[in-house]
């Protein structure tokens, strides 16, 4: 802006000059610059006001020398004061080994070494923020480009750090993933401390194993379902023996109550009422029975 109203008035001037050593209109030539005064005068003083924007914090330089750092909002400074916006929002910086997710072109997944030696592969997303009441110290003493010189470096170095304490299969469990990530939650913070960084969340994305690690684990877990299969049948097979005792239990005390009230007389009487049902039966033409002869014959007398 001070650049663009120096050259205003530099035009200004020469074209003054201009029209009055022509000996024409020097009334136009006091007009007009009368005029590049007003103008230069507006474009001076709203030179002295700066913006900054929601979510940043300006740094204001004079000649090389980093000032009182600028709130967000409408600030008062020199025109020659040059004004550097740091944005203090937060901000994600992804490591995955899909091309397009990634602030690095290409796969940019971490490799790490567990604690059991091998080598784990991990996607990861952190959030983090510039610390806004160090903004200036930042620019000064790191630089608008803190992301790749402090950020990027120490997120990598604490997720191999982290990836130590574990062992491969730790890691892909969920309970590990949980524990890993505190640590490097813990490890990051670290890192950052006197840097004017601030970590909100560590996201572990994606881990992924070694193929002869993966195909263990699937094995292991294919077989744990058989397992439990089998618990399952066994436990339903328990259950039907003790139904089919319990219902055995019962019939026979159902038979050991009729047996005891199954009486001599009550037998007899039971026989012959059977006997009398088939001689009276419209479908019997003659009938063979034992003889007792401690019973009376019953004959059909209406035949």
């Amino acid at each position: 802006m001070f650049g663009v109203i120096v050259v205003l008035a530099i035009i200004a001037i020469i074209a003054y000059i201009a029209i009055k050593q022509s000996g024409k209109a020097r009334l136009y030539a006091k007009r007009a610059g009368i005029i590049a005064i007003i103008v230069i005068g507006i474009l001076l003083a709203i030179s002295f006001f700066r913006i900054v924007p929601p979510g940043h914090a300006g740094v204001p330089v004079l000649l090389g020398k980093v000032q009182n750092q600028l709130s967000s909002g409408l600030n008062i400074v020199w025109p020659i004061v040059k004004v550097v916006l740091m944005d203090v929002r937060t901000n994600a910086y992804t490591m995955s080994s899909i091309r397009e997710e990634g602030q690095v072109s290409g796969d940019d997944a971490i490799d790490a070494l567990a604690s059991d030696g091998l080598t784990v592969s991990l996607d990861v997303t952190v959030w983090y923020r510039l610390d806004e009441k160090r903004a200036s110290w930042v620019y000064q003493k790191i630089g608008p480009d803190y992301v790749y010189k402090i950020v990027r470096p120490s997120i990598r170095t604490t997720l191999r750090d982290g990836a130590a304490r574990f062992t491969a299969s730790e890691l892909y469990s969920s309970s590990g993933r949980t524990a890993y990530t505190a640590i490097v939650d813990s490890l990051l913070d670290a890192a950052f401390e006197g840097k004017g960084v601030v970590r909100e969340r560590v996201l572990l994305r994606r881990v992924k194993l070694p193929d002869v690690v993966m195909n263990a684990i699937e094995s292991k877990l294919a077989e744990q379902q058989k397992a439990e299969k089998m618990e399952f049948t066994l436990a339903k097979e328990r259950k039907e023996a003790e139904r089919k005792i319990i219902e055995a239990g019962g019939i026979a005390s159902a038979n050991r109550t009729i047996a005891s009230s199954l009486t001599s007389n009550y037998l007899t009487w039971f026989y012959v009422k059977a006997l009398r049902n088939v001689a009276d039966s419209q479908n019997s033409t003659f009938v063979i029975m034992p003889f007792d002869q401690k019973l009376t014959p019953l004959l059909n007398v209406n035949r």
